[in-house]
């Protein structure tokens, strides 16, 4: 099974088993002790998967780490575990304590859901105060998944993982701030903009008119380039529709021995804003998708349903009911199980999608 499809698996695990575990040994049974196992490590080899590691710190003995990933007898990565409904925030301190004693290059701070990779890139032997790796099993895109792939036992590479640990770390601090700076622009950041077109004094009153100002033109900016990907999914769509056109002309000529079929082939009418829905889909999906044409919609009496790779059985995207003339509400699920949902939308034809 391939790797991603196992972490799929893992996920799927993961939120219908977490409501029933109750302690931190349950926690690690049922997700971390599995979450090890996928990443190529037999957790029953005591010389490979160490649980309760010892780290001596100084004149303290006996502290241990809930486990230690061994190769070839030298400790790589350190591993605390907590429950699955604990906050890690709170807990990195202990971490840091048994990095600092230990010849491992990185350290995994995890509640079974969220995990945060840890290393020294700032002083060398010292852990990071922040993690230059974060993966989210209820969460995650494709391109976390071939990162996390990385700490496989088949790819482990101690030099592999600094070499781009750094620009992850970064990058995701930056990221970070521009969602700050978005969501409650700073002064530095309005000022920034509005010095070149506004010669003035920067008083509160102006500071306000221009916080808003600048929130605004980002919401704008938002706005128009997911109408650019829209279109972009829209050009994409031709070879979808002359697909999908040639299986109704296939279908109405099968139907001539079936009149009953036939008349409710003719009842289906796929309407506007279905169609506009399927966009937003593709849009949504346009960078997960290595082929956006694999994302197909069909439609039938009941509901309009988007597929990827033409499949209803196992690859069922979304389904989309209209509800009113400008507004459909969208549902997505895992795995086409329609009694695991994931997220609702309210979308607007203004493209106004989260609600």
């Amino acid at each position: 099974m391939d790797f991603k499809d196992q972490i799929k698996l893992l996920s799927e695990r993961v939120i219908k088993l977490k409501e029933n575990t109750q302690t931190e040994e349950a926690t690690k049974t049922a997700f971390i002790m599995p979450f090890l196992q996928t990443l190529g490590y037999d957790v029953f080899d005591p010389t490979e998967v160490v649980p309760e590691y010892t780290c001596d710190l100084g004149i303290k003995k006996g502290e241990k780490i809930d486990y230690a990933i061994h190769k070839d007898g030298q400790p790589i990565i350190l591993i605390e575990c907590k429950h699955w409904k604990e906050d890690l925030t709170s807990h990195n301190g202990q971490l840091f304590r048994y990095f600092h004693v230990s010849n491992a290059r990185f350290g995994i701070l995890t509640n079974g859901i969220i995990y945060r990779f840890y290393t020294d890139l700032v002083e060398k032997n010292k852990m990071d105060e922040k993690p230059f790796f974060e993966f989210n099993m209820e969460k995650y895109r494709e391109s976390q998944v071939d990162k996390l792939r990385e700490f496989h036992k088949s790819y482990f590479d101690v030099d592999t993982i600094l070499n781009t640990a750094s620009e992850l770390k970064f990058t995701n601090e930056i990221r970070n701030a521009i969602d700050r700076e978005i969501n409650n622009p700073s002064d530095e950041f309005v000022k920034y903009f509005a010095r070149p077109i506004y010669p003035g004094r920067f008083n509160d009153v102006v500071m306000g008119q221009f916080r808003a100002i600048v929130k605004q033109a980002f919401v704008q900016y938002t706005n128009d380039y997911i109408n650019e990907r829209l279109k972009s999914a829209i050009s994409a769509d031709t070879v979808v529709e002359n697909k999908v056109d040639k299986t109704e002309q296939g279908a109405d000529v099968a139907a001539t021995s079936d009149e009953a079929e036939k008349i409710e082939d003719n009842r289906i009418v796929t309407t506007e804003e279905e169609l506009q829905g399927f966009y937003i889909v593709r849009s949504i999906l346009y960078p997960e998708v290595d082929d956006i044409n694999r994302v197909q919609y069909r439609d039938t009496m009941s509901y309009f349903g988007i597929l990827l790779d033409d499949n209803n059985r196992n690859r069922s995207v979304a389904c989309i009911s209209i509800v009113q003339i400008s507004i459909s509400k969208l549902a997505t699920w895992r795995n086409g199980d329609r009694n695991t949902c994931l997220n609702h939308w309210t979308i607007f034809t203004s493209i106004r999608m989260k609600s």
